[in-house]
């Protein structure tokens, strides 16, 4: 998807996304892309409840926009263990689910060859729901361990 001509996969990807009126669940290892980051900051300031899980090694990264949008108001939970919180998907309104190979970056956006699936049946949207609170309450700050 070149950038920022025409109908294109970012395009598409960033219609769905902002078609979110109430609620806003991402699960992303990697999100550095700065088009989808402000996407998500200006549903956060439309009123839509927007929470993000990610990885805690991947988020320190130069470019990676999780300081943008901790520092913009957004609740955002990371792991504490070893190994990588890997998912890749997003769940608007609690009703369509985003998910695929696609890491939230410029390089898999405009390079790399990725797949994005999006799903509006409640039957594959909940196992993803189900997941995202599971992770959501198992990276509680209140369970972090620092020693």
């Amino acid at each position: 998807c070149p950038l920022p001509r025409g109908d294109c996969s970012l395009s598409r990807l960033l219609r769905r996304l902002l078609s979110a009126r109430r609620s806003l669940e991402i699960c992303l290892f990697a999100f550095s892309s700065p088009q989808l980051g402000r996407a998500v900051q200006l549903l956060h300031r439309r009123g839509v409840h927007v929470r993000v899980v990610t990885d805690a090694q991947y988020m320190g990264l130069q470019g990676s926009q999780i300081g943008l949008l901790r520092h913009a108001g957004i609740q955002v939970r990371h792991d504490q263990e070893n190994g990588y919180m890997h998912h890749k998907f997003a769940i608007v309104d609690r009703r369509m689910l985003i998910t695929g190979s696609l890491n939230w970056t410029t390089q898999a956006i405009q390079t790399n060859r990725e797949n994005v699936l999006v799903v509006e049946d409640a039957e594959y949207v909940k196992p993803f729901l189900d997941e995202f609170e599971r992770i959501w309450e198992e990276y509680d700050p209140i369970h972090y361990r620092f020693f």
